[in-house]
């Protein structure tokens, strides 16, 4: 009974430091999402056809910034706002198409910020097939700034969280030691060594580590699947990997914790004198 109070308990607060674990990297990797989402336009030369157009987006794939990039064409941006307009704009212009084409990109989340963007707009503009580069820097800073105070708001929160998470398992550890601490007493009386009697305690608090560590993860995960089942976007932030370094992360925490507060507990009530053990 004992055993299976110890492994509630220690799965219990496994779960709370998974969760602080899981919401640090799922915030990071929500950030890079909402950066990579971020649209900045290129407006093409008038005299770009096909094949420069085609030249032009095989150059910039090879561009460490570039996440992903479609073409638009001017035919499909009239018929867009031809059809938002409920007239055709070409009719004022004797027919001519008023718009260029244009590529629309999505930055990867390194170079997704006001600094990085106007140094590769200012590079792009320097190229023949475009006009113009499009984006707003205004968001993408307010962007930025709101992601950072996000991430330091959850950075104190996961360290204190984490702090709970260490105190609250060691009294776990601590109390189930203390209730056979006449156990400890009693060997040294006799004789054993100090390793000898740690050994069994720390295989104990070995096998509750390793079921609590079970037990939290699939709960985590099995929670992670529930989300995803409910709204698929929740995949493109909680991934797999995530999912793994969560699940690594809460058995590791779990051994660390649960076999070093086990052998300084051992190793406290062993250097007690018998009077001390009556407190």
């Amino acid at each position: 009974m004992q055993w299976l109070t110890s492994c509630v308990s220690t799965s219990l607060v496994l779960v709370l430091l998974g969760l602080v674990v899981l919401c640090g990297m799922s915030a990071s990797r929500m950030s890079d999402v909402v950066r990579e989402n971020m649209t900045v336009t290129l407006l093409l030369n008038e005299n770009v056809d096909s094949t420069d157009a085609d030249t032009l987006m095989a150059a910039l794939r090879q561009h460490g910034a570039v996440r992903n990039l479609t073409l638009i064409s001017a035919e499909q941006i009239l018929e867009e706002e031809t059809a938002r307009l409920g007239s055709d704009p070409s009719e004022f212009l004797s027919g001519d198409n008023p718009y260029t084409s244009t590529l629309e990109l999505h930055m990867t989340a390194d170079y997704a910020n006001s600094d990085s963007l106007s140094r590769v707009a200012e590079q792009w503009k320097q190229l023949w097939q475009i006009d113009d580069v499009v984006y707003q820097p205004d968001i993408v800073s307010n962007v930025n700034h709101t992601l950072h105070r996000i991430m330091a708001i959850l950075t104190v929160l996961a360290v204190l969280l984490t702090i709970i998470s260490v105190v609250l398992v060691h009294n776990t550890v601590r109390l189930s030691v203390y209730a056979r601490r006449w156990t400890i007493h009693t060997m040294r009386l006799v004789g054993a060594s100090w390793s000898f009697i740690c050994r069994p305690f720390l295989l104990r608090s070995l096998g509750i580590a390793l079921t609590a560590s079970l037990v939290a993860s699939a709960v985590l995960v099995g929670g992670v699947h529930w989300l995803i089942g409910r709204d698929p976007m929740v995949a493109q932030v909680v991934t797999p990997h995530i999912q793994l370094l969560v699940v690594a992360s809460i058995v590791v925490a779990s051994l660390l914790i649960t076999q070093l507060s086990t052998l300084l507990t051992v190793l406290h009530f062993l250097r007690m004198r018998e009077s001390e053990m009556y407190r």
